[in-house]
C-alpha cells in the first residue's frame, strides 16, 4: 500500500504538469519490479491527437523501454479512471493491475459506464483498484473545470 501511495502521488504530480500546458489534469505512471517503467500526462491538445491520453502516453514510453508491446508483470497508476480507449490499450499491453484514483462517470471504462476489464469473453484481465487519493485527484479536476468555466 506505501508503495501504491507513492506511486498515485507521482501519478498526481504528472497530472499537475498537464493542467500547466492547459490540459486536463491526467496523469499516469507504469510500474515494473518497483521501478517506473513509462510516464505520462494528458496531452490531446498539445499533440493534436486524441489518443494522447495519459496512459497511452505511459504505454507507448513503457513498450519501448521494454523493446516489448506486451508489459506483463506491470501496475499502471492513473489518476483517473481511463476510458474505454485507454482500457483497450490496457488490455492489448497485457498490463496486469490498474490502480486509478477517481471514477470518471461520463467516459469510465472500467466500471462507471463499461467494465471492460471484467468482460468474461476476453482473453486477459486486469486487476483494478480504485480509491486511492481519490480526494486529491477529483480536487484537482473540480478546480481545473471551474476556472475554465
Amino acid at each position: 500500500m506505501d508503495n501504491d501511495k507513492y506511486w498515485m502521488e507521482y501519478a498526481l504530480t504528472l497530472a499537475k504538469q498537464a493542467e500547466a500546458h492547459g490540459e486536463v489534469p491526467v496523469g499516469a505512471v507504469i510500474v515494473q519490479n518497483g521501478k517506473m517503467i513509462g510516464e505520462g500526462y494528458n496531452r490531446p491538445i498539445a499533440n493534436h491527437d486524441p489518443t494522447a491520453h495519459a496512459e497511452i502516453q505511459a504505454l507507448r514510453q513503457a513498450c519501448q523501454k521494454q523493446q516489448n508491446y506486451r508489459l506483463p508483470g506491470t501496475t499502471l497508476y492513473v489518476t483517473l479512471e481511463p476510458c474505454l480507449m485507454c482500457a483497450g490499450a490496457i488490455l492489448h499491453a497485457r498490463v496486469e493491475r490498474v490502480v486509478f484514483a477517481t471514477k470518471e462517470p461520463k467516459m469510465g471504462g472500467t466500471g462507471s459506464c463499461f467494465d471492460v476489464f471484467n468482460t468474461q469473453q476476453l482473453t486477459h484481465h486486469v486487476q483494478c483498484e480504485h480509491g486511492l487519493l481519490a480526494q486529491k485527484s477529483s480536487e484537482l479536476l473540480i478546480s481545473f473545470f471551474s476556472k475554465k468555466r
